[in-house]
């Protein structure tokens, strides 16, 4: 027997899902525990014990891998709690990281921040200047040493930096990802000076052209590598000692896991690893269900993700952006928003209802939690309205206290806008349903797909009890909420799907026609170093996958397109297949006739995925059949929820899922309460049970 076990560490809760390859999948929930947040995996861990009717030693010591993600190092990034490092550039670039190449003063905002000019902040700097360190070399874009790497400079660069407490030195030099010669010398003279100095290189981290998204990405990787190393050594220790057998992997923003020895090397490469494997886990359950559009939104505690899969594959890109900073890492692309079920609902200057971003989390929590906190939350006005139980979550392991929500809007939101305690809850639903509908129209239209083609997969904690109305925001008639164990523990479920999946970088930029030999070496490299990085990790693959794709642009644009190239030999006709490839993307994504091809193509980057797919990927078991579509045996009772501040409160069915059968059908409004979620069939649509037991609801 061989478990894989997927761990997800949300800022309020903490799920983990456990599969055995042959049908049996169990999950967990536990509350996350900052700022200690291995405490709440070990918790989750005993969750999943409890469930096989196991010790945790011998169920760890059956483990095949455990495939962890966090929102930790992101959420440290995003907050700006991060230790102060040292940066070394080469002399004469060290204003590149406060010029900020313009775009720092911009990157990130709305549209609406970028019209109020005067209240923008252009305080984004990574680094003070006093740690920011300059050293004599010169390599030419070629990779050409011009002038030699001045040792003196770096050692004395180095002491400066340690004599100031700097324990982590990021190094990012001009052309560094031609020839890295001059950055790994500098690494070596660091350790011979201190071995304990955490070090990054940009021709590692990052080796892509323009410099300052280079640097900006290498410093924010060398901020939170060491309390991810550290993090992590903790966690596995504590595994080990409970007879963990495989290796604990972590996913990272590309959809693929790594091993945790690897991960702090290239932290900022797992910043996005919580957001991407609800993705995966849909990819995953839509080849089960044949389902190929996907729009995939997770609604946990803190936040409402959302991301694409288009024809059976994630949506990726080769960039993303914190704190107004280009972060060149290739990645699953996942929209954001902080409107979780812990989201707090307060009122603007004007007396507008907002929901979020700011968040209740795991502590103190929502007010009827009962642990101290005073402000209404998304989860507050769910239980006055009466889609929450008042016996609580977890099974009633997590009690709510009706009174100290309604309390909290009453006061916050009620009294303030001259409302009654329902009305104001009915209008926080309303509010976040139309706001998760803003970020989905954001995420599919504006990438200029057709709602009506996709259908939505809801999870999450909060997820399902919104879902049939803000996929109805967008046109979208068919949602399935998978249920079952892996309800609101679907990203953990994703985690546990996940392969390992390696990605290495070059820029090497040059005008068409390419020369083959050059684009075969450049791909030679790079899946040498992808090989020999999956041969680290501790495990043994089903098959090794290689994809190959060059990112190209206009001459004189800046938008690159990332475009796959076959693998095998090149010739002169691969490549100029490649960039009609390119023009074709380009008109998909800006419209046609929006390319030039008078001004010549131009490719930037090189890119090699290596795909380490394990022995078996977990998937959801066969429900029982219902002996007819009436789902009246699942019916707990009926309660007054109210669903639409128009209707008010109506009697509603309620369902226990753990009755319900593959081929059950009942009609909206109904509420089915999961141990681990609470899902809202909303009026005039049905609900039915597939065959995996997961619960589609269809527009009438």
């Amino acid at each position: 027997m061989a478990y894989v076990i997927g761990v997800d560490v949300g800022g309020t809760f903490t799920d983990a899902v456990l599969d055995d390859g042959n049908g049996l999948i169990v999950a967990g929930k536990a509350p996350s525990t900052p700022p200690d947040y291995s405490q709440g995996v070990m918790d989750v861990l005993e969750v999943l014990a409890e469930q096989l009717g196991r010790p945790m030693e011998e169920m760890l010591a059956d483990t095949h891998h455990i495939a962890h993600g966090t929102t930790s190092s992101l959420n440290a990034l995003v907050m700006n709690k991060v230790p102060e490092v040292g940066f070394l550039t080469t002399k004469g670039h060290r204003d590149s990281i406060y010029i900020m190449n313009v775009e720092g003063r911009y990157l990130g905002n709305s549209p609406e921040q970028l019209q109020n000019v005067l209240n923008q902040s252009k305080s984004h700097g990574l680094v003070s200047k006093r740690h920011a360190l300059e050293v004599t070399e010169r390599i030419d874009r070629d990779g050409r040493v011009v002038v030699a790497l001045n040792e003196d400079d770096v050692r004395s660069a180095v002491a400066t930096l340690l004599a100031d407490g700097i324990s982590a030195i990021a190094v990012s030099l001009l052309w560094s990802f031609r020839n890295p010669a001059h950055e790994r010398r500098i690494r070596d003279i660091v350790h011979e000076i201190d071995p304990s100095v955490f070090v990054a290189l940009s021709s590692e981290v990052s080796p892509r052209i323009r410099e300052f998204a280079r640097n900006a990405t290498t410093i924010m990787s060398t901020q939170i590598g060491p309390g991810l190393r550290d993090y992590l050594g903790e966690l596995e220790g504590r595994l080990r000692e409970k007879n963990l057998a495989g290796p604990l992997l972590v996913m990272q923003s590309n959809g693929g896991a790594v091993a945790a020895s690897e991960a702090p090397g290239n932290a900022i490469s797992t910043v996005g690893s919580v957001l991407t494997g609800g993705v995966v886990g849909a990819v995953s359950l839509g080849r089960q269900l044949g389902h190929r559009n996907i729009i995939a939104t997770d609604a946990g505690g803190t936040t409402f993700l959302a991301g694409l899969v288009v024809d059976g594959e994630p949506v990726r890109s080769s960039s993303t952006t914190i704190n107004h900073h280009p972060i060149n890492v290739p990645t699953l692309e996942v929209h954001a928003i902080g409107s979780g079920g812990g989201a707090i609902a307060w009122l603007d200057a004007g007396g507008n209802l907002q929901i979020g971003p700011h968040s209740a989390q795991a502590v103190p929590g929502p007010a009827c939690y009962g642990q101290g906190g005073t402000e209404p939350t998304n989860t507050d006005a769910n239980l006055v309205l009466g889609i929450l139980p008042e016996r609580g979550l977890l099974g009633g392991r997590k009690a709510l206290s009706l009174e100290q929500a309604r309390e909290a809007i009453r006061r916050r939101i009620a009294e303030p806008l001259g409302l009654t305690i329902e009305q104001a809850a009915a209008a926080i639903y309303e509010v976040q349903n139309a706001q998760t509908g803003d970020l989905l129209r954001k995420t599919v239209v504006e990438a200029g797909h057709d709602p009506r083609e996709f259908i939505v997969y809801a999870f999450g904690g909060s997820g399902p009890a919104h879902c049939g109305f803000y996929a109805q925001e967008i046109g979208v008639n068919n949602v399935v909420v998978p249920l079952g164990q892996v309800a609101s523990a679907f990203s953990a479920y994703g985690l546990a799907a996940s392969d390992i999946v390696l990605a290495r970088e070059l820029s090497d930029p040059a005008a068409m026609p390419l020369d083959p030999a050059r684009v075969e070496q450049n791909f030679k490299q790079l899946e040498e170093q992808v090989r020999e990085q999956l041969s680290r990790q501790g495990l043994q693959f089903a098959s090794v996958e290689i994809t190959r794709e060059i990112d190209m642009r206009y001459t004189m644009q800046l938008a690159e397109v990332a475009t796959p190239v076959p693998g095998g030999a090149l010739t002169s006709t691969e490549i100029t297949d490649a960039a009609t490839a390119f023009e074709a993307r380009y008109a998909d994504l800006y419209g046609q006739d929006s390319g030039f091809r008078e001004a010549g193509i131009q490719a930037i980057t090189y890119r090699v995925r290596g795909t380490g797919v394990l022995p078996f990927t977990p998937e959801l078991p066969p429900l029982a059949a219902a002996e007819s579509a009436d789902a009246r045996p699942a019916l707990l009772g009926t309660r007054k929820v109210c669903l639409d501040g128009r209707r008010g409160y109506v009697d509603t069915d309620i369902y226990d899922y753990t009755k319900l059968r593959a081929g059950h059908v009942l009609r909206g409004p109904a509420v089915i309460e999961v141990p681990t979620t609470t899902v809202v069939v909303p009026h005039d649509t049905t609900g039915s049970i597939d065959r995996l037991g997961n619960l589609t609801i269809t527009v009438d």
